[in-house]
């Protein structure tokens, strides 16, 4: 039986930041110290009351993701916003928008995305 070996691409992908900062928060918390964990999806900030008054508004059974790919008129819009800067995109496009899920990156390594300044695309 042969040795396994990562691949390349899996070299390249970075560490869950989430993984590598928790123990520093969990650390912190244990000296008292007050933390707000934006990391879970479950902020300890009170959602804003204009939200939640749009929200008992909503005529939906059910409130649903967005398509996977994202709306398209999203990613054009995206594409527009970026070219003020010089950044070239079209919207079929990987358009992963930082902060992000810190997971993203990752994702978009192991699907073959390359670097590109610091980013990925």
């Amino acid at each position: 039986m042969s040795e396994l070996q990562i691949s390349q691409r899996g070299y390249r992908m970075p560490q869950s930041p989430i993984r590598k900062l928790a123990p520093l928060a969990y650390a912190a918390e244990d000296e008292g110290v007050k933390i707000y964990r934006l990391n879970i999806g479950q902020p300890d900030l009170p959602t804003p009351q204009k939200v939640m008054d749009v929200l008992k508004n909503v005529d939906l059974i059910t409130l649903e993701y967005s398509p996977s790919q994202g709306y398209r008129s999203l990613r054009e819009a995206l594409v527009n916003y970026y070219e003020r800067y010089q950044i070239k995109l079209n919207a079929s496009e990987i358009i992963v928008p930082e902060p992000a899920y810190a997971n993203y990156m990752s994702f978009a390594i192991s699907a073959g995305a390359d670097s590109y300044g610091g980013n990925y695309h």
